[in-house]
């Protein structure tokens, strides 16, 4: 475990690195994404940011409260619901119109359910396949000119390129695929859609990072925390929840706390870009095995995850490879002419 001490420092010397950073939060108006939001607004320059969701009564909240912690900070908001991916394009579309590079993209945007059936949404993908994973990587895709064009800045004090995804780092790393059914059209289940969302996400980022050698790609898992994912639940499952969280509380992490902590993986130098990896004294392992390799499977505490011997059999059966020929094949369709998967 990284301590907390080590963050804290580490979070406050932002202050040094260029002003005007450009930050972009999807599911950034409540949980994980909002704490880390507020800590990159605490801890930074003059920074941009930029908050996308669906909760407008939120954001209407937030931003003044951005405001009074950092008066120098301006902060957007997007409203949209990225379950559709044509809807993520248009947040991203809005976005390059306005600005010339984004030094981070943290993605936190999710579906919480019982159902184990599909519930499909109208471009034919299920809906917590597409906000675990299709969307998030849609994102990455449409945002990576503006990403790289961060990462090649010659300024050391602006260059900052970073994708974070929170989801479930570890069970990326062990989660089984069947990559003949990808998208689990055939053989959809609550446990199969986890593994595959987790998996995919680890596999897609190491893809990018090798694509996009000056921007660094995390894969986070976030650990307990009190948040409201639970939302869209009914009031009978949110009573239970309630309940079960307060007999757990001993076992959360504070939200805080991390906040504080996603900041760090969002910017530390440990988790260097592929072209930076050799210049970094310290660099971390990536998810592939390979020191300074771009792409990191990162715990909540900020550590990395030991060696799978999971992911390596998957990797070697070429899994970057499949999963974003499928990806790309899923995005071609919903953006061609028959519009859905």
């Amino acid at each position: 475990m990284v301590a907390l001490t080590e963050i804290r420092t580490h979070n406050a010397s932002l202050t040094s690195l260029a002003p005007n950073l450009v930050a972009i939060f999807v599911g950034g108006t409540s949980g994980i994404g909002l704490s880390t939001a507020r800590e990159f607004v605490r801890n930074t320059t003059s920074p941009h940011i930029y908050l996308v969701g669906r909760n407008a009564t939120e954001a209407a909240r937030i931003i003044p409260e951005f405001h009074s912690l950092n008066p120098s900070s301006k902060v957007e908001f997007i409203k949209s619901d990225v379950s559709l991916l044509r809807n993520a394009d248009d947040v991203c579309r809005q976005i390059a119109q306005k600005e010339k590079k984004v030094n981070l993209l943290f993605m936190t945007m999710g579906y919480f359910t019982t159902k184990g059936k599909r519930d499909e949404t109208e471009e034919g993908l299920d809906r917590k396949l597409a906000l675990h994973y299709y969307s998030r990587m849609r994102f990455v895709h449409s945002l990576s000119p503006l990403l790289s064009a961060a990462g090649n800045d010659p300024d050391p004090k602006a260059n900052l390129s970073r994708v974070v995804s929170v989801l479930d780092s570890r069970t990326g790393r062990s989660a089984s695929l069947d990559f003949d059914d990808l998208s689990l059209k055939r053989n959809f289940g609550l446990k199969s859609a986890a593994h595959h969302a987790c998996g995919m996400n680890s596999f897609a980022l190491e893809y990018f990072a090798k694509q996009h050698p000056h921007t660094s790609y995390i894969h986070a898992s976030p650990q307990a925390v009190m948040t409201n994912a639970a939302r869209e639940m009914g009031p009978v499952y949110q009573a239970v929840l309630k309940v079960a969280a307060t007999l757990m509380k001993p076992f959360f992490v504070d939200l805080g706390e991390s906040g504080e902590r996603h900041l760090f993986a969002a910017t530390a130098p440990r988790f260097a870009p592929l072209a930076r990896g050799d210049e970094v004294e310290g660099v971390a392992r990536g998810s592939d095995e390979v020191m300074g390799s771009g792409s990191y499977a990162v715990n909540w505490d900020d550590e990395v995850w030991g060696e799978s011997t999971k992911a390596a059999e998957q990797r070697k059966a070429g899994a970057v490879d499949k999963i974003w020929r499928h990806t790309e094949e899923v995005f071609g369709k919903i953006f061609g002419s028959e519009g859905k998967y």
